[in-house]
């Protein structure tokens, strides 16, 4: 590191007193430290990511918005899969429909969901709304909603694009997004 500072200082330092010079290189050492230091918070966001849970990624090209249907029964169990390779963590429910019908449905990244005030147990009675899909050769809902006592938890908006992307640019951000 100092090597580098120095390299790049030469054509500053040495034309003035030794104590100038001193001070001068400590200055830049500074700035250079401070410059790396103040980028830490912004790589560890990166490298922690969303887990490759995006909108543009081959398991969330699976929603289907013109295939959107609303399903009731209880949980029977919750659990963690990972729905394509280099993709971490996602909850589902194995759902009992009232057609005495066993379905997964997809809610989204753990991380995600731990996050949030609506938690599920096996028992619980819900509603979704959701795109129905196959998934490995099964029928499968990707949730926008899951109610539970008269508590919901929205997931996506009605284009499939999901609530942990965050705020996005644009007229209205996220808040037309719900919307829509």
């Amino acid at each position: 590191q100092t090597h580098f500072i120095k390299k790049y200082t030469d054509n500053f330092v040495g034309t003035y007193s030794p104590i100038l010079n001193f001070f001068i290189m400590k200055i830049i050492q500074m700035i250079v430290v401070g410059s790396m230091l103040a980028m830490l918070p912004f790589n560890a966001m990166a490298q922690r990511g969303s887990g490759n849970w995006c909108a543009t990624n081959n398991y969330s090209r699976l929603f289907d918005a013109s295939a959107i249907k609303d399903l009731n029964g209880s949980v029977v169990s919750i659990e963690k899969i990972t729905p394509e390779k280099g993709m971490s963590t996602g909850i589902h429910l194995l759902v009992k429909t009232e057609k005495n019908e066993t379905i997964s449905v997809h809610l989204g990244p753990s991380w995600y969901l731990d996050n949030q005030d609506v938690q599920f147990v096996a028992g619980d009675v819900i509603k979704v709304k959701g795109s129905s899909i196959t998934y490995q050769n099964a029928p499968a809902i990707i949730a926008m909603t899951v109610e539970k006592g008269g508590q919901v938890l929205v997931l996506r908006d009605k284009k499939g694009n999901p609530n942990w992307n965050g705020w996005r640019s644009g007229k209205g951000g996220r808040k037309n997004r719900m919307n829509n």
